[in-house]
């Protein structure tokens, strides 16, 4: 555990806890986040999540702009689903992305683990992308990859963020209750305004 670890933990708990309650400075706090974590993995040679931070600091560029302008009428983004047809796009998607970047980092690098790193990387991008669009089912999917994310860590004796991913599955539980009492809030606001 390095003090770097340390305030990366920090700076990331703020980050997922405003996040599930969406407040909009999750995005700027998670650009510092991913930026220390990049180091961080940099160091114990977690390759594919190395990379996985800079797709998350252009997400939560990107996150920024559309919780504020990506709503209807270029207005605030609302919490909704995904069809059951771009459910299964998304989950083939990243199985084969996992697969594909495994097979690069096993051949290419000295990467530790990298089937996993690269599936568990591969599923945050998309739980990651559709936290940008507020579709409640990226907490669900938070709570499958943060369950191996837990695994892979005390693996690899990084502690400290084993029990970061230990808390983001408290917090992925917390943004599935907030994000649907959102959306269930916004269809009874919408209905009453109908009739």
């Amino acid at each position: 555990m390095t003090v770097l670890e340390l305030v990366a933990v920090v700076v990331t708990v703020a980050a997922v806890y405003l996040t599930a309650r969406q407040i909009i400075w999750c995005w700027p706090i998670a650009m510092v986040s991913v930026t220390l974590y990049a180091v961080v993995f940099h160091q114990a040679k977690l390759y594919a999540d190395m990379g996985l931070q800079v797709i998350y600091f252009t997400l939560a560029v990107y996150g920024w702009w559309a919780w504020l302008h990506g709503g209807e009428d270029h207005g605030e983004l609302r919490v909704s689903l995904v069809s059951w047809p771009a459910r299964l796009c998304l989950v083939l998607l990243g199985a084969i992305s996992g697969v594909l970047l495994g097979i690069t980092l096993h051949r290419l690098t000295d990467a530790s683990l990298p089937f996993m790193d690269s599936t568990l990387t591969s599923f945050s991008i998309i739980a990651q992308w559709m936290q940008t669009r507020k579709l409640l089912e990226a907490w669900i999917l938070w709570l499958a990859v943060d369950v191996f994310y837990v695994g892979m860590f005390v693996y690899k004796g990084l502690f400290l963020t084993a029990g970061l991913y230990a808390v983001f599955l408290y917090l992925a539980l917390l943004g599935l209750v907030c994000w649907r009492r959102s959306m269930v809030e916004a269809r009874t606001a919408d209905a009453a305004r109908v009739e």
